[in-house]
């Protein structure tokens, strides 16, 4: 099975592997020295949890098992204060360990508590949900939402090791499959575009866990390892990987985060695109691929609950803008990525109409 290595700062592997045994051999690998460990997790998947303990503490590693709240009901401060008081109870010093179990809320926040304590401690993200796997648990980008927006409070803190375990695919709903596409689908847009091929070719096959779904994840993983390993902390190039989220924080945070993320981002990623053709740095036909693509695994590329001041207003507090300018991720062409800072109100107005309805 194959193994990327993420080389920045501290680098890290994300090994892609099957079955729990797997999961739990490369932890304690990845876990030597260490004595005490928080494992965070959801509560679907209290067995699982319940397994790695097992099989850890038979190593003899203390485990404190830790459940939150599903999705992102389980990324508040709330929660955060929590995790911490579940450090000190579990006795967690710096040579210690906090496993993230779960999805994109539940590694962010694992990474979030483990930049904190102590100033900062081992973590090894387990991400059990397409999303996380191609994007949350992998990168260091830690943070917990508040009510004023998404991810604005958190910090970078690079993995000790992810683990990606295929065989949880095939545990998950179609509906996961289909929200966790838009990270990949962005992965193809942004770098490699034999993403978009693959979805082309057999949109069906991209969504199986046993098709074309293992080779999209180990691309979408490589396109991440390569921008993280030369921009870390979102200086210039790693903002590429925010195709897509600028508008899609901004109808996520109108939606109170109900909902999915992926839905939010391919909307994001169609107005964007939208944008672009506005501004004459991209062709139609690049626009309409968006949402051939998109429609083809039953991603959504309209949203029209929120006027566009709402909006504006929700995309203002976005962490890449400056000096109160708005700033996107666009691209020129497929795989070709540039910038478009300040545009117009017009030029605004032109996306959101042809992102409010149906094409």
């Amino acid at each position: 099975m194959p193994t990327i290595t993420v080389n920045s700062q501290s680098p890290y592997d994300v090994t892609i592997d099957r079955g729990v045994a797997a999961t739990v051999s490369h932890i304690l690998q990845a876990t030597t020295g260490v004595h005490n460990a928080l494992l965070i997790h959801q509560p679907t998947l209290a067995e699982r949890a319940a397994h790695i303990k097992s099989e850890l503490s038979a190593q003899g590693i203390t485990v404190t098992l830790h459940e939150i709240a599903d999705a992102e009901s389980g990324k508040t401060l709330q929660a955060a204060g929590e995790c911490w008081d579940m450090c000190a109870r579990a006795g967690l010093t710096r040579h210690d360990v906090i496993i993230g179990l779960g999805g994109g809320a539940a590694t962010d926040l694992a990474g979030f508590i483990a930049a904190t304590w102590m100033r900062g401690i081992k973590v090894i993200q387990c991400p059990t949900t397409l999303l996380a796997m191609v994007d949350a648990a992998v990168g260091g980008k830690t943070g917990i939402n508040t009510e004023a927006g998404k991810n604005l409070v958190g910090s970078f803190h690079e993995p000790t090791l992810v683990v990606v375990d295929l065989d949880v695919l095939d545990t998950l709903p179609e509906l996961e499959l289909t929200a966790g596409s838009a990270e990949i689908i962005k992965a193809g847009f942004i770098a490699d575009t034999e993403i978009l091929r693959i979805y082309e070719e057999d949109p069906a096959a991209a969504l199986d866990p046993h098709g074309s779904l293992p080779e999209l994840i180990e691309r979408a993983i490589q396109v991440k390892a390569n921008v993280v390993a030369q921009d870390l902390k979102e200086s210039h190039l790693r903002e590429i990987l925010n195709y897509g989220h600028t508008y899609g924080h901004a109808v996520e945070h109108h939606e109170n985060y109900q909902w999915r993320h992926g839905h939010a981002v391919a909307v994001g990623m169609v107005f964007e695109a939208e944008l672009a053709l506005a501004a004459g740095l991209l062709d139609q036909t690049v626009v309409d691929r968006h949402r051939q693509i998109l429609a083809a695994v039953g991603l959504p590329s309209s949203y029209n609950n929120a006027d566009l001041e709402t909006l504006i207003t929700a995309m203002t507090r976005d962490k890449k803008n400056k000096d109160g300018t708005i700033r996107f991720v666009v691209i020129e062409e497929a795989g070709t990525p540039t910038r478009l800072e300040g545009p117009s109100r017009e030029l605004l107005e032109k996306a959101y109409a042809a992102t409010a309805h149906p094409a």
